[in-house]
């Protein structure tokens, strides 16, 4: 099976480089795509400089749309999903990631953070359904209803579709990776309302 790796970015110039390198050193990548969510600043302009693919949204639709947008232009059989702001990220979780998936034993699995910053840690230990690190088999993405309407609880809107599939999650734990906090990219004010927003979108994907 061939594998997309799909990256939804929002104004992410600063780490978006090294998680795409990181991407890049995984050979068992077939595509690796970057969708701009409405980014201001010059995250299509770093995105750019490797060689992938990189679909730049006019408008913010959020995290939920933005993944859509980046399955929408692949027709690789599964879909790698992961964070743009990640910290750490190696070939060898991305592979780990993968594996459940690739071998057939499930047709999504669950990145979860461990060993790395205790903040985001203990938040993917409390609720590991949140991780935005994950695989899945394309046909099962296309299936999820909504999506592009889920924002920040596309991840909530995700895992309990395949819950209520029977589809068994597996969980894969990703030693010393972590992210940046919204507060330390966007300053206090500005990312403690993201970090609102985001709450808001998951609270608001359990309806969907």
């Amino acid at each position: 099976m061939r594998v997309a790796a799909i990256v939804p970015a929002y104004n992410e110039e600063q780490t978006i480089g090294p998680v795409i390198e990181a991407l890049l050193d995984c050979q068992v990548l077939d595509e690796i795509i970057v969708v701009s969510d409405g980014s201001d600043d010059h995250t299509v302009e770093v995105a750019s400089k490797y060689p992938i693919k990189v679909v730049e949204l006019a408008e913010n639709v959020g995290k939920g749309g933005a993944m859509r947008a980046g399955a929408d232009v692949t027709a690789c059989e599964v879909l790698l999903f992961v964070d743009a702001d990640l910290v750490g990220l190696q070939r060898d979780h991305i592979e780990a990631l993968l594996e459940p998936v690739l071998s057939g034993r499930t047709a999504m699995s669950i990145g979860v953070f461990s060993e790395g910053r205790r903040s985001t840690d203990l938040a993917q230990k409390i609720a590991p359904s949140l991780s935005g690190q994950r695989a899945v088999r394309k046909d099962l993405f296309d299936q999820v209803p909504k999506l592009e309407q889920s924002g920040y609880g596309v991840e909530v809107a995700l895992t309990h579709f395949a819950e209520k599939h029977d589809v068994e999650i597996v969980r894969v734990p990703l030693p010393t990776v972590s992210q940046v906090l919204k507060e330390e990219k966007r300053g206090l004010v500005k990312g403690l309302s993201a970090r609102l927003k985001m709450y808001w979108d998951i609270m608001r994907s359990l309806r969907i």
